[in-house]
């Protein structure tokens, strides 16, 4: 089972949720990138996971060109952007699907409220990849 995760800059929900679907199964294959890849991990992304135990700090931020020809079970977006940019993926696709989130990166006000919609966020993709789990690949 491979699945491939996109972004548009591969930094922050789509590394959090790279570390999910890993942390569920070590027996599946789980790769993220971005369609526009920043090249470097949100250090807020990598301090919400480590809260909970899942150590992202060495994953990397990469263009979605590097999997391109590669055949793949799942494609999963996690923004829009993504997911209007990723058609390329078609013939060699299984399944592709959309499940979307705000992007905590773009939050402003008090670091308080900042660090709160990148918890917010994070625990929104632990449930919404823990359903995916269960109901797609653990079935």
């Amino acid at each position: 089972m491979k699945i491939l995760i996109l972004c548009t800059g591969n930094s922050c929900r789509s590394q959090m949720a790279h570390g999910f679907l890993q942390s569920l199964d070590k027996n599946i294959t789980v790769c993220s990138a971005g369609t526009e890849a920043s090249g470097k991990l949100n250090s807020k992304a990598v301090q919400a996971m480590k809260e909970i135990g899942i150590d992202i700090s060495h994953h990397t931020s990469d263009s979605v060109d590097l999997y391109l020809d590669q055949e793949w079970d799942y494609v999963i977006t996690v923004c829009g952007g993504a997911n209007e940019a990723c058609p390329a993926f078609l013939g060699k696709v299984k399944h592709r699907l959309h499940i979307g989130f705000d992007d905590p990166s773009h939050a402003t006000g008090s670091e308080e409220f900042i660090w709160g919609e990148f918890i917010r966020v994070r625990d929104e993709i632990k449930k919404a990849f823990y359903k995916f789990y269960v109901e797609q690949i653990k079935k």
